[in-house]
């Protein structure tokens, strides 16, 4: 059977680092306030000349690198971002141009805010097993810090920019015991839940990029629900259970979230790979981003099991099982 295996992972920070003390000389708010309610500590701030696009070309040329593999031969990219460089052309193809991947391949952008690199991520698994394309980049890229209301501390205080990225490449794996690569992916929306989470712009209605808006309590409530429904789904589709998995790689959105979700999963909180104290809320970037991270310190390896999951504005959620 073809498979999408992964075989590189890359990520990206802007060179800016922002504890909450520092955020707190100019929001009104305290270190002790978001570390409680959010398990954050410090998150990245891009600069002026640090773009969705050239944070997801660095990460994108490290997961290269790791893959040991010719840019050339990257033959799709898709690329999760909800701030992108410019309304079009797609921000991928600015990565493509970048980093040198195949001229003529196919590249794009997928809008799904922090549920984004699981919908990029089983689109690309789609295209990969049809044979659309050999090598995929797969990149969640955001600069939210661009469209925070930063005088609106129970908001701008959760956010960070960042970039994460994998490489899959199409590989054929039999179907004996622990077949390598994305195993099962499911992907859902509900847009009546519009007005919980969103921003307040863009150029079909208001002709302005607009500020995120948030209310905080019903995302949370939704959040654990449904991230914990979308991981029962991707084990059940494999015949597996919680106790096969190695590691969960979740959306780093709270602390609070994800010891909510593994409490409700049964999972032990030792197998939750947990970023969102550093890097606080990365949207599209936060999985991959975790995921790498993960990767290179060495506590994910090759044939663990890794589930993938997130949640975002839309409402739009989404798990991927993989065996690495």
């Amino acid at each position: 059977m073809l498979r999408s295996v992964l075989i590189g992972t890359g990520s990206a920070l802007p060179r800016q680092a922002v504890s909450n003390a520092e955020l707190a000389t100019r929001v009104d708010t305290t270190d002790e306030w978001i570390v409680e309610r959010t398990g954050i500590t410090n998150r990245h701030i891009a600069a002026p000349d640090e773009t969705t696009a050239s944070l997801a070309a660095d990460a994108g040329r490290k997961a290269i690198e790791a893959a040991g593999i010719d840019a050339a031969s990257i033959d799709l990219i898709v690329l999760a971002t909800a701030t992108p460089d410019q309304t079009f052309p797609a921000s991928a193809t600015l990565v493509q141009s970048a980093l040198g991947c195949r001229a003529g391949g196919i590249a794009f952008d997928v809008a799904a805010v922090c549920s984004g690199f699981l919908y990029a991520l089983g689109v690309a698994d789609s295209m990969l097993r049809t044979g659309m394309a050999r090598r995929a980049l797969v990149i969640g890229s955001e600069t939210f810090s661009r469209i925070l209301d930063w005088e609106d501390r129970t908001t701008c205080v959760l956010f960070g920019d960042g970039a994460g990225a994998v490489v899959l490449e199409a590989q054929e794996q039999s179907e004996g015991e622990n077949p390598r690569g994305i195993l099962a992916t499911r992907l859902h929306a509900d847009g009546a839940h519009n007005q919980l989470l969103y921003v307040d712009g863009g150029p079909s209605t208001t002709g302005t990029v607009g500020k995120l808006r948030m209310k905080g309590r019903e995302v949370f409530r939704h959040a654990v629900i449904n991230l914990a429904e979308v991981l029962r789904e991707v084990l059940d589709e494999s015949g597996l259970s919680t106790d096969d998995i190695d590691w969960l790689v979740p959306h780093q959105a709270n602390a609070r979230i994800l010891d909510a979700t593994a409490r409700k999963l049964n999972l032990p909180v030792e197998k939750v790979v947990m970023t969102v104290d550093r890097h606080a809320n990365t949207s599209a970037a936060s999985v991959p981003l975790a995921l790498d991270q993960a990767v290179r310190d060495g506590r994910i390896k090759t044939g663990d099991l890794v589930v993938l999951e997130a949640m975002g504005g839309g409402f739009t959620w989404g798990a991927s099982l993989i065996r690495v």
